[in-house]
């Protein structure tokens, strides 16, 4: 039995709604960034978090009326974190009736080896379970590696590479790895991180903390987070509309010389931004 068949009506209906939203912003990002095809053999990268939980639902549900057919299999990246429940995502997952592997890599003992004290532990962490896990997928013959990033994970590394990188740059939906041998897609790229929470809590997803890096206080995605947060509540729409602009790119806006010919403007064609330069909207606030 789901745990979402002991809800009372009134939150049965809640959930039903909840659902169908996921499913809708899920089904639209993936027909967007056309991210699955006919025979695709999708690996769902399942760390125990509420994200891929509920990444590995969705895709389940839309694959059971999708216009084309494709396989999932599960596959968690066992790091051999101290205490690491081993045994919660192989019940989960035999009693959803999903094809999973377990990868069994220290990579927990690389990354407190490498790491000097006081300096967070997530980039060196997810350098190495990135590594193996496209290698794995090549392994199993994947040709595409799903992740459970949410559009408040890519507003959020928006901000972070802007304050501390000099970026602007996010999460992709959709990219191929530097090396060019795997295709990682993100299915929840529509979906926002307070559905997903309040949908992980419905079906009663056996939730695994993350004990290397959720340990870490002050780290400055969380301070990005909080301050998306303080945002959303003050001006409701916010993180969609930091979304939406991510989307909607003007180069000549901007101030790089690599997307837009500056230095070409006065010849009156764009090498970079198309076939005229951008002139500016002047108006005459004294008539």
């Amino acid at each position: 039995m789901a745990a979402e068949d002991n809800l009372l009506p009134k939150d049965r209906t809640r959930f039903n709604k909840l659902q169908k939203k996921l499913r809708r912003e899920t089904g639209r990002a993936i027909a967007d960034f056309n991210m699955i095809q006919d025979g695709d053999k999708i690996m769902v990268c399942l760390s125990g978090g509420k994200d891929s939980y509920t990444m590995l639902d969705i895709l389940r549900s839309l694959q059971l009326s999708a216009p084309v057919q494709f396989e999932l299999v599960a596959v968690n990246l066992d790091q051999k974190q101290p205490g690491f429940p081993e045994h919660v995502l192989p019940e989960y997952l035999e009693k959803e009736g999903v094809a999973y592997h377990i990868l069994e890599r220290d990579t927990y003992s690389i990354v407190r080896e490498k790491t000097p004290e006081g300096k967070t532990t997530c980039a060196l962490c997810s350098r190495l379970r990135r590594g193996n896990l496209y290698g794995f997928a090549e392994e199993i013959g994947a040709t595409k590696i799903a992740l459970g990033h949410h559009r408040d994970d890519i507003v959020e590394t928006l901000f972070l590479n802007m304050f501390y990188n000099g970026k602007m740059k996010a999460m992709p939906p959709k990219l191929r790895s530097d090396d060019g041998r795997n295709v990682v897609i993100r299915p929840l790229a529509y979906c926002r991180e307070k559905d997903i929470e309040k949908f992980a809590e419905y079906r009663q997803f056996p939730i695994i903390p993350c004990n290397l890096c959720g340990s870490q206080e002050n780290l400055q995605r969380q301070a990005v987070k909080g301050l998306l947060q303080q945002w959303d509540r003050q001006h409701p729409g916010r993180i969609e509309s930091i979304f939406a602009a991510a989307q909607n790119i003007a180069p000549s806006q901007l101030a790089d010389t690599r997307l837009f010919d500056f230095a070409g403007l006065e010849e009156g064609v764009s090498r970079a931004g198309g076939s005229a330069p951008h002139r500016l909207e002047v108006v005459n606030l004294f008539h």
